[in-house]
């Protein structure tokens, strides 16, 4: 198999940097940012021309805009781009700042619509291409003491399902990865948590305060975890959704098939609220 040219964002830690040092052992050449210089000096000393690396935070439009352009540039193209930077803020909703609650969309959310747009108009170009969006068990259920971290996976979920739909003529697909708990760095460098208040003591939202502690079973092999992503960059078609860990299988599979108890039995009542026959709508409101 042919090398191949990846764009990743946040290759430093976790899922980021296990991908970076599997694919550069594979022969493949990988384009990173990371938001401290130095972080991957000894990845760039193994690796040499194969990795090359950007300074740019996924809050900085223009920063991105510049690690795409160094990338397409540099390697003539991109074949795959993994949206990866981001981290978890966790605590009843209440308990958070404004700032914090702002980062976390900023980074999460608007920093997964940044990195795409930054690599689209190369992707557009070249006419292929696939992205890889890393999201997050916690893009398709909902817990109380993560209200935020939700917000922000929700969002990246509908971008990207979107997003499939409107680059797919230009022979570009996208993949959504759900991963499960994984024994990565992030409940450490990547997890923030808020200041809790009294008041959520002992409340279902008070068991992420756990998390600091390492408290909570983390059942998934990041190394595995990271190789299957890999993997699935060379099916065709690209799979919509990747569900890595069989907790996140397990949460997912209970919370869609709840949501689905509650919407079957309103299929009567909701047509309803349409016109009859009889009636002649006049546009749409």
């Amino acid at each position: 198999m042919a090398a191949q040219n990846w764009f990743i964002t946040g290759i430093n830690s976790g899922f980021g940097r296990e991908m970076t040092e599997q694919l550069l052992a594979r022969g493949d050449r990988v384009a990173g940012t990371v938001r401290t210089p130095g972080s991957v000096d000894d990845l760039v000393a193994r690796y040499g021309e194969a990795l090359r690396v950007a300074r740019a935070d996924v809050t900085n439009a223009d920063q991105l805009r510049a690690a795409a352009d160094d990338a397409a540039t540099a390697f003539g193209r991109i074949d795959v781009v993994v949206v990866n930077a981001g981290y978890g803020l966790f605590g009843a909703a209440e308990e958070f700042t404004d700032e914090q609650i702002e980062h976390q969309i900023d980074t999460n959310l608007l920093g997964s619509i940044r990195t795409v747009r930054a690599v689209l108009p190369h992707l557009r170009a070249q006419g292929s291409g696939r992205i890889i969006q890393i999201s997050s068990v916690a893009g398709l259920t909902a817990n109380a003491g993560a209200s935020i971290y939700h917000a922000s996976k929700w969002g990246v979920e509908g971008f990207a399902e979107a997003l499939a739909r409107e680059v797919a003529s230009f022979g570009i697909e996208v993949t959504l990865v759900e991963p499960g708990g994984a024994r990565t760095s992030f409940s450490h460098s990547s997890l923030r948590l808020a200041e809790p208040m009294s008041a959520y003591d002992g409340t279902p939202a008070a068991f992420v305060r756990a998390l600091r502690g390492g408290n909570v079973p983390i059942p998934g092999d990041p190394v595995r975890m990271v190789t299957r992503v890999i993997d699935s960059a060379d099916e065709r078609p690209a799979p919509p959704r990747l569900v890595l860990g069989s907790d996140a299988y397990a949460g997912i599979t209970t919370q869609l098939q709840s949501r689905l108890d509650q919407l079957l039995p309103q299929q009567k009542s909701a047509a309803t609220t349409d016109f009859t026959d009889a009636e002649s709508p006049q546009g749409v409101r």
